[in-house]
């Protein structure tokens, strides 16, 4: 794919979620699951559980920025109890 992706990943040890945006999303799962980002660190391991892809990087900005709001929770918390 030739764009970028939102993601929502959800930690196997805790009831938290961690929305990002990449441009490749296997990358960026495995740097989550080697701890290489602070807050993500603490909730190792993760699970992708959604993910949306865009063409522009200004798009999945906004759609990340969305998801981090509190409609976007919500819409989140939709998502995982489907």
């Amino acid at each position: 794919m030739n764009g970028f992706v939102v993601y929502i990943l959800k930690s196997k040890i805790k009831e938290v979620t961690y929305v990002g945006f990449t441009n490749s999303l296997e990358r960026r799962i495995k740097e989550h699951n080697l701890g290489k980002s602070k807050f993500t660190n603490i909730y190792k391991p993760w699970e992708l559980v959604y993910k949306e892809e865009y063409s522009s990087e200004d798009e999945a900005i906004k759609r990340e920025k969305y998801f981090k709001s509190a409609a976007g929770r919500i819409l989140i918390h939709k998502i995982l109890i489907k």
